[in-house]
């Protein structure tokens, strides 16, 4: 019988670096399997399943899945060895830290071990440890929310955090916005379903069918999609959009968040709202569109329908999408609540 084992938990995180580590083909192939290991266990498999899939024997699978447990994945590098260690001149040391740093020259736009030791005159794992040690990962970039230059941010801010929060009586909250450019793609051979021990798979290969726009409209208290496809992303199209809305949400005063497109503030635009005393439109201040709800729902959209979907035509794309929303409103929807409990980011 198998002896079982404990499964090793691991974050979202350390789970997308690990693949990366097993799947590559420029690292050593020890590190792959021990990256391999890890991902076993943390599927709750059995010690010698794990032995016999990672190429290990049985003490070394335990041995790495007690690194990773002590020290997370640079548990899973090889631990200094006694001995004299090698002499790095602190300018070499201090070159390589520059380099990492640096915009490369050459048409790159970022550096490699590999070429920051070339450049240096060191070995690649010299590179690896002077790097490990002044904690630079010159291979991984993350992103963040820059500052808004808009002069009225704060007030604009306030404005729609005052909406989620404390919405007036009688009144819709909607955050409405685009989501264009989806492709239709189709492969250009059947995709292999997923099995036992191995993933779905499609061609790299691909077809395009053209592209759909969504146009799309939360209500933050409910947690509602409305929307339509659309032929094209123009002042005509986000007009009808609105008066969906207003059909929609009969005799209720509507508080639509919406970014500084220029659709959005059209004159059209503007002519119509005139007539409509209980349409009221919020724009996002500048570079702030993740003010705006619905750009959570869009990316709850692109994780279940838009990543990996193949379709044999435009129409295919649109009924499938309509079709989730349709799903999402009668299982999922309900209000996003926040949930972040980390302090404030200061710039």
């Amino acid at each position: 019988m198998a002896r079982k084992a404990a499964p090793i938990p691991i974050n979202d995180e350390q789970r997308a670096e690990l693949r990366m580590m097993a799947r590559s083909h420029s690292i050593e192939k020890r590190y792959a399997q021990r990256a391999q290991v890890v991902l076993l266990s943390a599927e709750g498999l059995s010690m010698e399943v794990v032995a016999k899939r990672s190429g290990f024997s049985w003490s070394v699978v335990n041995k790495w899945r007690n690194r990773f447990r002590q020290k997370g994945i640079d548990g899973l590098r090889d631990a200094a060895r006694p001995g004299k260690p090698t002499s790095i001149p602190a300018t070499t040391k201090a070159r390589i830290v520059q380099l990492a740093c640096e915009r490369p020259a050459g048409g790159y736009t970022s550096w490699s071990q590999e070429r920051i030791a070339k450049a240096t005159g060191v070995s690649k794992s010299t590179v690896q440890g002077v790097l490990q040690r002044a904690d630079l990962k010159p291979h991984r970039t993350e992103y963040w929310c820059g500052k808004s230059p808009d002069p009225e941010f704060e007030s604009k801010m306030l404005a729609i955090v005052g909406l989620y929060m404390n919405p007036p009586a009688n009144a819709i909250v909607l955050s409405v916005d685009e989501k264009t450019q989806i492709q239709a793609l189709d492969r250009t051979q059947l995709v292999l379903a997923l099995r036992t021990g191995t993933p779905k798979r499609m061609t790299a290969t691909y077809k395009r069918n053209g592209t759909v726009a969504l146009m799309a409209a939360l209500a933050v208290h409910t947690g509602e999609v409305t929307a339509t496809p659309v032929k094209a992303n123009n002042t005509a199209t986000f007009l009808a959009f609105l008066k969906k809305l207003d059909r929609t949400f009969r005799n209720k005063h509507l508080h639509i968040i919406v970014d500084n497109l220029a659709t959005h503030r059209s004159q059209e635009v503007k002519e119509w709202l005139r007539r409509k005393r209980k349409i009221t439109l919020h724009y996002t201040p500048t570079y702030s569109s993740w003010l705006n709800q619905v750009e959570t729902f869009f990316n709850i959209l692109s994780k279940d329908v838009i990543k990996g979907g193949v379709w044999t035509s435009k129409q295919q794309l649109v009924d499938q999408l309509m079709d989730y929303i349709r799903t999402y409103n009668r299982e999922r929807a309900k209000p996003f609540e926040w949930t972040y409990t980390g302090k404030p980011l200061s710039v």
